[in-house]
């Protein structure tokens, strides 16, 4: 008992020390449910909980806004033995679109696999390639010359690649990312850092686009209460690329490892309400409606995020009708 209190303290004291950070805009796609989908931003989760799964989610940023953001994940993975040793391997599809701004990326995963204590550790890399395209079409320079009639803006921009169609420019660079994930029945922990390459896209011989590496770091708790049938779970992402900041708090409450509902606080200025049910036995549904609590409340209606995954044990055989929950998300 002195050893779980002593774990729940420290828990609480470092969701409480990273209140104190300061949070600037992020450039990465945000993930509202990032504690069902750890495989988006770390590769060494694919095969957690000995578990083959295929999941997706779809998120719209800022309803009412034009050119809003909208994002779409696909990732499957499946844990796999070599001799006695467990590894897992598994793919990720990004649709990411915000603004004049497109990227699509595919990414192949691979994970070692390591017990250690009641639960294991993991080690993981992706390789892919992120295809990113800019609408310069749609930059309309025309209107800012209208508004600056001493003639400083024109209505074309040198700096600006040239597009020989409609669909604008495409570039296209290879991508990396490195991972660690551990993961027992009371807890888990992530550390990842995506884009390792730095991936420079050329869209023309003087314009090109860089992607900074990021940092993530998340982890949760699973706080079992005196009633059996609840279990809160605390959790938290903090992700940067060393020149700006974020973090999304949540508080999960889980009803007979079926249903879930929560609320979360983004520093950077919104509020989350998570809810969540498993439709059968594997099958997982997700919903999280987040609302910004700044100025940008006057602009949109907020943000909508769907969830659904599927997962099931293939490392073990099955000896009763019972299913084996993703119990670590």
């Amino acid at each position: 008992m002195i050893i779980a209190d002593v774990k729940r303290y420290i828990v609480l004291a470092f969701i409480l020390a990273v209140c104190c950070v300061v949070v600037r805009s992020q450039t990465d796609p945000q993930i509202g449910q990032y504690m069902f989908l750890p495989t988006a931003y770390n590769p060494a989760a694919a095969g957690d909980g000995d578990l083959m799964r295929a999941a997706g989610m779809h998120r719209m940023q800022y309803i009412g806004m034009a050119d809003m953001p909208m994002t779409t994940y696909f990732t499957f993975s499946s844990p796999f033995m070599i001799a006695k040793t467990k590894h897992a391997a598994g793919v990720r599809f990004m649709n990411d679109r915000y603004g004049l701004f497109s990227n699509q990326a595919f990414y192949v995963q691979y994970a070692y696999r390591h017990r250690i204590g009641r639960g294991y550790l993991s080690a993981g890399v992706d390789l892919g390639f992120a295809n990113i395209s800019f609408k310069v079409d749609k930059s309309n320079l025309d209107s800012v010359a209208k508004l600056n009639p001493d003639g400083y803006h024109r209505e074309t921009d040198d700096a600006l690649p040239q597009a020989s169609g409609s669909d604008g420019v495409t570039g296209m660079g290879f991508d990396m990312s490195l991972g660690l994930y551990y993961a027992a029945p009371e807890w888990w922990a992530s550390l990842s850092y995506s884009h390792l390459t730095q991936p420079k896209i050329n869209w023309s011989d003087r314009t090109f686009m860089t992607l900074q590496g990021t940092l993530y770091l998340a982890g949760g708790y699973n706080w079992k209460l005196r009633n059996p049938d609840w279990v809160l779970k605390p959790s938290l992402m903090m992700m940067t690329d060393f020149r700006s900041w974020d973090v999304n708090l949540t508080m999960l409450a889980e009803l007979k490892q079926q249903y879930r509902f929560g609320i979360g606080y983004r520093i950077a200025g919104s509020v989350n309400i998570l809810l969540g049910v498993d439709i059968i036995p594997g099958l997982q549904l997700g919903y999280t409606y987040e609302l910004p609590a700044n100025g940008l409340i006057k602009a949109t209606y907020g943000s909508h995020e769907l969830f659904l995954a599927y997962g099931f044990d293939i490392l073990k055989p099955k000896r009763t009708n019972k299913y084996k929950s993703i119990r670590y998300l």
